[in-house]
């Protein structure tokens, strides 16, 4: 470990296992919050590089987090659309 503390606060990641828990909004959103507070607590300790490193990890969850909602509301509305087309082929049969 560096002296520095450059490494010493990046242990919360170890948190978030690869078990798909960060598909989870909920967790997504969680780790936003976490990197920008660690974006915070190392700008105000007079480490700006520390800082925007840690903001370079909230954005990307925040366009994780984005691409999941994107997702999300793709699926819902081929769901709908399939229900829509399943109702059709049914009034066509009676």
């Amino acid at each position: 470990m560096h002296s520095n503390g450059h490494f010493q606060s990046n242990s919360g990641n170890n948190s978030f296992s690869r078990n798909g828990s960060m598909t989870n909004p909920f967790n997504i959103e969680k780790a936003i919050q976490k990197y920008k507070q660690l974006a915070k607590d190392a700008l105000s300790s007079g480490d700006p590089i520390l800082s925007e490193n840690y903001l370079q990890h909230a954005d990307h969850f925040s366009r994780k987090l984005s691409d999941l909602n994107y997702k999300s509301k793709e699926e819902m509305s081929s769901k709908v659309s399939e229900k829509e087309s399943k109702g059709s082929v049914e009034q066509k049969k009676e």
